[in-house]
């Protein structure tokens, strides 16, 4: 059912401009929600599958080109958004999760079912984003989750066989969707790094 789906979504992008950045972006962005206390996540296993309960808003929603990152059949970006690790719980089917890469900085946990990657965890305390938890809100079917801000690390979408000569136009397309793209992360959390960097 997801891949008819996902087939139909790219037939249909496709025919209109020719870039895809990522479904949830393309078929419009949905407003981030006052009062949005959470919800839950779920793999695409028909049975037996992974949920993840959050208890709070997300934050720093963004697009990501970076090749760690799940992305969705047929996307460009990952949507990527993180919550307080104390406010991540996986309800059901935890010895479904494994971790993907066990010497990346993030530690993504991800279904051995259908390979979506449920949620990801830093464990070095000096990490300057130690104590937040990375998350795929498209995962959930609740509605009013915060909304992407900005693309990050653009370029690292050539890494996983982009053409360059498309970048201007995918550029463009995020642009438009008011997506600002950065070959890094945004200004805001580059001056965290920064600052952590600096008080360390």
């Amino acid at each position: 059912m997801i891949n008819k789906i996902v087939s139909k979504y790219k037939a249909t992008f496709c025919s209109s401009n020719g870039v895809l950045i990522h479904p949830n972006i393309d078929n419009g962005i949905q407003p981030t929600l006052d009062n949005f206390n959470g919800g839950e996540l779920k793999c695409h296993c028909g049975s037996k599958a992974v949920t993840v309960e959050i208890k709070s808003q997300s934050a720093h929603n963004h697009a990501c080109g970076c090749s760690k990152c799940w992305k969705p059949s047929g996307a460009l970006f990952s949507l990527v958004a993180v919550v307080p690790k104390d406010n991540l719980k996986v309800t059901n089917n935890e010895s479904k999760l494994k971790v993907i890469d066990d010497s990346a900085a993030i530690k993504r946990f991800a279904c051995k079912g259908c390979g979506v990657h449920m949620y990801g965890r830093i464990d070095n305390t000096e990490h300057p984003f130690f104590g937040l938890d990375f998350i795929h809100t498209e995962l959930s079917l609740q509605k009013g989750w915060s909304a992407p801000e900005f693309a990050a690390f653009v370029s690292s979408i050539i890494e996983t066989g982009t053409n360059p000569e498309d970048m201007a136009a995918i550029r463009n397309q995020l642009t438009s969707q008011g997506l600002t793209p950065y070959d890094c992360l945004s200004p805001v959390l580059m001056d965290v790094i920064a600052t952590h960097t600096a008080n360390n």
